[in-house]
């Protein structure tokens, strides 16, 4: 079934009222505190979220994972929490809200967070909810869940990325006979690739040509890389960002120099999440740019993938 931007306003403020823990968490965001770090083309958010200490502290090693119930499942979500069944997906109101509006889209089934074959999937559902941003960590690009395929949503004006995308210079790759185009950004602090299409099945064609063109780490099933996807005057866009390191070499909690940033899509969007009081009052351009240094690909390295998509 489809859905649309009126519908899930309904849905999460009928959560909200029956659900207290979301409740509490949708609301303390008006609380919480923001500022901005300027980078040359891209001006990114800084939120202070003490509650998000849940996503950015996750345990994601195997072991970790076999020993706890998966959140995602079914008959082990909260008996307050609701879906929306679309198309082999529930959508789910987070509660552990990053956006004013967010929300998380698990398979029905318990089956690994892996892209390959969804992304039509998800450029269809971001073609249906207008206002918002779809988007995909991977299993060790920020995902709290890589046991259990799963997408988020939240309301696209939270993020910069495409105000900053706007404002850039792309360089096309290809465009293929249904009018979707493929191209590379190497003028922001982050390598991006991005895909306009005039429909899903479009965009996913030429995300599986670039998928094909990207290095698969020892170990790894799938390319590390993070997805956002939103709705355009034309069509949809998706938005890729190839990553190299799951967590910068400075992520913990012991010793000065340690922060607690785990970046995920949200963060590559634009806005950097930190739920410890210190991290927030530390980040500044210097540290976000040696983030993405650690992060994710230079330009040489994107620019071979480039050369490398059929």
């Amino acid at each position: 079934m489809a859905v649309n931007s009126a519908q899930i306003a309904d849905f999460l403020a009928a959560q909200c009222a029956e659900w207290p823990l979301a409740a509490r968490n949708f609301g303390a965001l008006d609380g919480v505190e923001m500022r901005t770090v300027e980078m040359p083309g891209w001006t990114f958010k800084v939120q202070f979220n003490p509650a998000r200490i849940v996503s950015s502290g996750a345990k994601v090693d195997a072991r970790s994972l076999a020993e706890r119930p998966c959140f995602l499942c079914e008959k082990n979500r909260p008996a307050e929490q609701r879906g929306i069944e679309w198309g082999g997906y529930t959508i789910l109101v987070n509660p552990f809200p990053i956006f004013p509006r967010h929300l998380t889209i698990p398979a029905n089934d318990h089956t690994l967070q892996r892209i390959a074959g969804r992304v039509a999937d998800m450029l269809r559902l971001a073609g249906e909810l207008d206002g918002y941003t779809v988007f995909y960590n991977g299993p060790r690009c920020g995902a709290s869940a890589p046991d259990h395929m799963h997408f988020q949503a939240g309301n696209s004006d939270f993020l910069t990325l495409g105000a900053a995308i706007d404002g850039a210079e792309l360089r096309p790759l290809l465009v293929d006979e249904d009018g979707a185009m493929l191209a590379v950004c190497t003028s922001l602090p982050i390598n991006i690739f991005v895909i306009d299409a005039p429909s899903p099945e479009a965009g996913a064609a030429l995300f599986d040509r670039l998928y094909a063109a990207m290095p698969v780490p020892e170990g790894e099933d799938e390319p590390m890389l993070n997805l956002l996807a939103y709705a355009t005057e034309g069509g949809v866009r998706l938005v890729v960002v190839p990553r190299k390191r799951h967590r910068p070499s400075f992520y913990g909690t012991e010793g000065d120099g340690c922060m607690l940033l785990s970046p995920a899509s949200v963060d590559m969007g634009g806005a950097f999440i930190t739920p410890r009081r210190e991290d927030f009052d530390r980040i500044d351009a210097d540290v976000l740019a040696r983030v993405f240094d650690e992060l994710c690909l230079s330009d040489e390295e994107i620019n071979l993938i480039a050369e490398n998509v059929q």
